[in-house]
């Protein structure tokens, strides 16, 4: 990851909605790959996920954070699902645990999918995952073997978030101009934003109501998740509070799967 003057506010990496430091603790254990090491699996394996592997795994989203999938993927709440789920999921081995063990095999499937959004899951797939699973494991226990079905439960989760992700974006996307709150000088892209946040909030706080209290909270992270958008937080939590109470309507069968 590149560093500048800004790298130490970044690496606070704060999570989008609750503004609190340290968004991708899946990757702890992990660690990055950098180096001689990351030369050398690069050398090795090639292709797409030699790039994967020299970006370094031990960041859930974030070195690709604003790109394509990864935009599209709330890290702090695919972290707490995983760590809150991972002893039911049934390949679950009770000798192993969720920091060391479980963690690095989950943060490999999403940055995965991520990073490769053009491929399927299929043995080729499975296969250069598996070459790359020593360089990236960590200190995990797993082997291949017992890793290859929590980095294929990640992959898979990820990719239902990216395709529903993808739906909501084109309903708003087909709303747009018929909405009472659009701005005349703002575009679709500066609201774009706020749909995703509306969109992952929903989903992040599927036992919370829309309020005054959550809307004060959702303001305070605005700022954080804006991007380009131009919209300050009284202009864009209409179109948040849109994509909210629309979950349900825009992404049936996809916003509460997997418990979210």
């Amino acid at each position: 990851m590149d560093r500048n003057d800004n790298s130490q506010t970044r690496d606070l990496n704060r999570d989008p909605l609750s503004g609190t430091p340290g968004s991708h603790p899946v990757g702890v254990g992990v660690g990055g790959v950098g180096g001689a090491a990351a030369g050398a699996v690069i050398g090795a394996i090639g292709g797409p996920l030699g790039m994967l592997i020299g970006g370094g795994i031990g960041t859930l989203v974030g070195a690709a954070a604003g790109k394509g999938v990864a935009e599209r993927i709330d890290p702090t709440g695919e972290e707490q699902f995983w760590r809150e789920t991972y002893t039911s999921r049934p390949y679950h081995d009770a000798r192993f645990d969720y920091e060391n063990d479980y963690a690095p095999a989950y943060t490999y499937g999403v940055d995965a999918r991520t990073r490769m959004p053009e491929r399927t899951w299929d043995e080729r797939l499975e296969q250069e995952l598996g070459a790359g699973w020593g360089q990236v494991r960590g200190q995990s226990k797993l082997e291949w073997d017992h890793a290859r079905d929590a980095v294929r439960d990640a992959w898979d989760r990820s990719d239902r978030t990216y395709r529903a992700y993808g739906a909501s974006d084109r309903y708003y996307a087909g709303q747009f101009s018929g909405v009472d709150y659009r701005e005349p000088d703002a575009g679709f892209d500066d609201y774009l934003p706020a749909y995703r946040y509306g969109t992952q909030a929903r989903g992040r706080y599927s036992d919370r109501q829309w309020d005054e209290s959550l809307e004060t909270e959702l303001g305070q992270g605005w700022d954080k998740v804006k991007g380009n958008s131009r919209l300050g937080w009284e202009k864009a939590k209409a179109a948040t509070r849109d994509a909210w109470h629309g979950v349900e309507r825009v992404l049936p069968g996809d916003a509460d799967r997997d418990g979210r």
